[in-house]
């Protein structure tokens, strides 16, 4: 288990650029929402903690996971993306297994539309979507024992949003 050893809410300021300027755009999945409103919140707290702005960070909530490629595509063609707002946008959603084939074609289908929209978009588009084996995993994901895949997500969408700003210079 990749997190079994690894708290995803350590990181050091030190190492994150600047991020006081950029703008973020958060796509929340409503299902599963005691695990994506954990996963949000230790996002938006990391984003705020490396001084990014309230008024920098927009949020949009979608139905559920599947949901999460369709919102990162609106968004990142909305206003905000248009006025040169928006730097990155996290994606968060978590789906988990269950006795169907469900889980794999909802897994699937956002892992690769996520991927499309970064290979094809100017906005990079962070994924943070918890796919367990069961419900204790995920809490201990979204600010349990191994700390919060939200707060992850924010230190690379800042990564990201940096890289962005830093190659079209």
């Amino acid at each position: 288990m990749a997190t079994a050893n690894h708290n995803l809410s350590n990181y050091d300021k030190t190492a994150i650029p600047n991020a006081k300027d950029f703008r973020f755009g958060i796509v929340v999945s409503e299902w599963n929402d005691t695990i994506t409103e954990g996963l949000w919140q230790g996002a938006f707290d990391a984003l705020i903690d490396c001084s990014v702005l309230k008024e920098n960070i927009v949020r949009w909530n979608v139905p559920g996971t599947f949901e999460l490629t369709y919102g990162a595509a609106r968004m990142s063609k909305s206003i905000y993306a248009d006025s040169g707002m928006l730097d990155a946008i996290i994606v968060i959603g978590c789906v988990i297994q269950g006795e169907t084939k469900h889980f794999d074609f909802v897994c699937e289908g956002v892992t690769q539309g996520i991927k499309d929209l970064n290979l094809k978009g100017d906005i990079p588009v962070v994924f943070c979507v918890l796919t367990d084996n069961n419900m204790q995993q995920s809490i201990d994901r979204s600010g349990g024992k191994h700390g919060n895949k939200g707060t992850e997500a924010a230190i690379a969408a800042i990564k990201m949003a940096n890289l962005r700003n830093e190659s079209k210079q």
